[in-house]
């Protein structure tokens, strides 16, 4: 069961080319949003779309992958765990933010 804690899997597609970024320590980072997607149906036996939007961050030859081969709009696997962190942004404040770190990506589609 230990494998179960903290284990997120989401297929989704990017929204945006992601975001490369080599360390000083040569390792490298890649940002992305990847959107997912549902629906249910509201009180009015209606069909609602739902959009989510999930934070995910790879490091090392996971975001060398994501470099080289995702791009917007290319739907992926990703599995992951979630990481909750804070953060001073420009101005002084306190922001917290919430993001999927990613072990393991699989490209999927065309």
């Amino acid at each position: 069961m230990n494998g179960l804690r903290n284990k997120v899997q989401l297929i989704g597609r990017l929204g945006q080319n992601p975001e490369i970024i080599d360390l000083d320590s040569g390792k490298k980072l890649a940002k992305f949003s990847l959107a997912t997607n549902g629906s249910y149906k509201n009180a009015q036996g209606e069909r609602v779309e739902d959009t989510q939007w999930h934070n995910v961050v790879a490091w090392g030859k996971t975001a060398e992958i994501v470099e080289n081969y995702a791009e917007k709009g290319k739907e992926v696997a990703v599995e992951g765990r979630l990481s909750h962190r804070s953060y001073d942004d420009k101005e002084g404040n306190k922001r917290y933010t919430t993001e999927v770190v990613c072990n393991e990506l699989l490209l999927l589609g065309k």
